[in-house]
């Protein structure tokens, strides 16, 4: 797990995001789109168009972060806005990187053999 600070605020990107962008694209999505300072210490996620791929980034004060996460089944509940942000706690970040509801907690499929 990503040890997230108490006062960090996590943001997620409403809508659908190109998963080819890496950290400076998205910076400057959270800086123009969603109206917030990517440099803040504050996490911004984005998932993409199929809904089980996500991507984070995070500024630690020391350097830029990119956090990516794929399930393997299921898809990563996300708000229905098209647009704008939603604020989540640490902890229902915790449930969606997870694969759980974080609106209704409940674990997603897991894989019962490797390979």
């Amino acid at each position: 797990m990503i040890p997230v600070p108490s006062n960090t605020r996590v943001w997620l990107a409403a809508g659908v995001t190109d998963m080819r962008r890496g950290f400076n694209t998205l910076a400057a999505q959270a800086e123009q789109v969603l109206a917030e300072d990517p440099y803040s210490g504050h996490m911004f996620v984005f998932r993409g168009r199929q809904g089980d791929l996500l991507k984070i980034i995070w500024w630690d004060s020391q350097g830029a972060c990119l956090f990516t996460k794929r399930l393997e089944r299921g898809r990563f509940v996300w708000p229905a806005a098209k647009e704008g942000k939603v604020s989540l706690s640490p902890s229902q970040l915790s449930m969606l990187l997870e694969g759980i509801d974080w609106r209704t907690p409940q674990k997603t499929w897991r894989p019962l053999v490797a390979g």
